[in-house]
């Protein structure tokens, strides 16, 4: 199979679809691998490394949407991406398509077969493609917070930890997945006063047995949760409902209850966010304040650690690319029920439920497609 991938062109996108080593196992395989020219650039992976890996090197994207059967990326394609799909081609990167109508309606008209990292499922009923950015942007949302409640930022001036003889910082985090675990984690090594909140008695007894004392859970109810909110100096939101948007679980109104530069973090506004004042951001101007609250919405979080990303995104997608390009795609999905759950478009028809119901479209099951 001829595979390429390009340099993302998101606002401050760094990451890479494949790395040097990925393409090193594609070419071994017997696959022809088309790259960019500087699509590593941002991980520190010139083109001489992917020569040295057996890719061939192309000066533009839109060479490699002409010849290559299947696209690796990270992000969701750009307008002037979707623009280049065929269709019968295959697209393989993080899509999150239930807030973006645009795109859906662009993906449907290329007749392209979409594949999202974030719906691909595994035996256990998790999100293996999405996990490994999902730690990253759990552990970053504390990062980010943390320089947000500085002064100079538009924060309350408090330091996430305290010092002796002074209270740390109360974080509420909305979601005790993988998200919401990471970025306790973070808070808890920081000395944070930390409260996780959580629909599942048993996420909450999990977090319980891990923490102890470290920190604290909650039943996420609307009580609960305007409580934490009110009191919390910085709040992570971590909710995932999968493919689905997100949630909005803190309202405008629960905002006004909040201290003046205290933080939100939206970890889910891939997803649409979770609060009802958020829009999405970038790195390049990441916050905002609404009623005194700043609000940090970027919505590509890993991006600004590229490195680290990209090589923890390339160890759970390379194998079922590898899959794709041996078998094709249809046999790859039919004989991996896990992986056809991240068929999101094919053929001018969307495939997700949770898409369809989302964006009051029409559905079609994966299952048709692999018919």
């Amino acid at each position: 199979m001829i595979v390429g991938t390009v340099k993302e062109i998101k606002n401050h996108e760094y990451r890479v679809g494949l790395t040097p080593e990925s393409v090193h196992e594609l070419t071994a395989h017997g696959h022809r691998v088309l790259v960019e020219s500087g699509a590593g650039e941002g991980i520190g992976a010139h083109d001489a490394l992917y020569e040295k890996a057996g890719a061939e090197i192309v000066a533009t994207a839109a060479e490699i949407f002409a010849t290559a059967e299947m696209i690796v990326k990270v992000k969701e394609p750009q307008a002037v991406e979707r623009a280049m799909l065929r269709p019968g081609q295959i697209l393989y990167t993080y899509l999150h398509l239930a807030p973006d109508p645009e795109q859906t309606r662009d993906l449907i008209a290329s007749g392209a077969t979409c594949i999202a990292y974030e719906t691909v499922t595994d035996a256990s009923g998790g999100l293996p493609l999405l996990k490994p950015m999902s730690q990253v942007a759990g552990r970053m949302a504390i990062q980010a917070g943390a320089t947000a409640l500085e002064k100079a930022h538009g924060g309350r001036g408090v330091l996430l930890g305290g010092v002796p003889g002074v209270l740390p910082a109360k974080v509420a985090v909305i979601g005790g997945g993988v998200v919401g675990f990471n970025a306790a984690q973070m808070a808890a090594g920081l000395g944070a006063d930390v409260t996780i909140l959580d629909r599942s008695p048993e996420v909450l007894e999990k977090l319980g047995m891990y923490f102890e004392a470290r920190a604290k859970t909650r039943f996420s109810n609307r009580a609960n949760l305007a409580e934490c909110v009110a009191e919390a100096d910085l709040v992570i939101g971590a909710v995932l409902i999968p493919g689905a948007a997100a949630p909005k679980l803190v309202s405008a109104a629960m905002l006004k209850t909040m201290k003046k530069g205290a933080v939100l973090v939206d970890v889910a506004i891939d997803q649409g966010g979770c609060f009802e004042t958020s829009h999405a951001t970038t790195h390049a101007d990441p916050t905002y304040i609404v009623d005194g609250v700043v609000h940090y919405c970027v919505a590509n979080m890993p991006g600004a650690v590229a490195r680290t990303s990209t090589y923890a995104l390339n160890n759970v997608t390379l194998p079922h690319a590898l899959r794709i390009a041996e078998l094709g795609w249809k046999e790859a999905l039919r004989r991996d029920p896990h992986l056809r759950e991240g068929l999101n478009v094919w053929d001018g028809k969307v495939t997700y439920r949770a898409v369809a119901d989302d964006l009051g479209l029409p559905y079609t099951p994966a299952e048709e497609a692999t018919a």
